[in-house]
């Protein structure tokens, strides 16, 4: 196995994962997940006016910014360190959905065809952009939290209500690939 190219197995890289919870926690009763950071950078650079940003995010919130600056940090060591390492490999069953909806460069992280700025300036990439931004921002503030807290924090917690908000960002996910995008690229 290559670690660089090759996919981790499950066995390895859930393990690994999993055991970030009980280290933050151990650490300093730190939270895992990334929603809540979007709030802090808010509340530590819009003016007092606006009342949701109004709290101590310099107590509750400098370790997710933290952890948020991280994340970028690393990704961009990680390019510099393994250039080309990370190239996005589309499996042929993935070709064949795409095909199916018109989509036929498959290249990349996501197809040109789905997100360009000649896609965006329609009506339908206004609203997947626009729209699904909006969704995924309500929705975490609404779940209290983004997939990673949930899935990974919330249920290693056994927390009940991290269990019905990830049942729905599954189902959300199903709704969306299979109903929401044929939909979107008309098909």
């Amino acid at each position: 196995m290559n670690l660089l190219n090759d996919p981790w197995p499950w066995y390895v890289a859930g393990p690994i994962i999993g055991l970030f919870v009980p280290a933050l926690l151990i650490v300093g009763n730190r939270l895992f997940g990334v929603s809540s950071s979007l709030r802090h950078v808010c509340a530590a650079t819009v003016p007092r006016g606006v009342e949701f940003f109004r709290y101590e995010w310099r107590r509750i919130g400098a370790w997710n910014i933290t952890f948020l600056v991280g994340i970028f940090i690393g990704g961009w060591v990680a390019a510099q360190a393994f250039p080309g390492a990370g190239q996005v490999v589309v499996s042929d069953a993935a070709r064949a959905t795409f095909a199916g909806y018109g989509v036929t460069e498959v290249t990349g992280l996501i197809p040109a065809q789905l997100l360009s700025w000649e896609t965006l300036a329609t009506w339908r990439g206004a609203l997947m952009l626009i729209g699904g931004g909006f969704l995924v921002g309500f929705g975490a503030s609404w779940a209290g939290g983004c997939t990673s807290g949930h899935a990974i924090a919330g249920l290693a917690d056994r927390q009940l209500p991290s269990l019905i908000a990830t049942l729905g960002f599954f189902a959300g996910g199903l709704v969306s690939a299979w109903i929401v995008l044929p939909w979107l690229v008309g098909v």
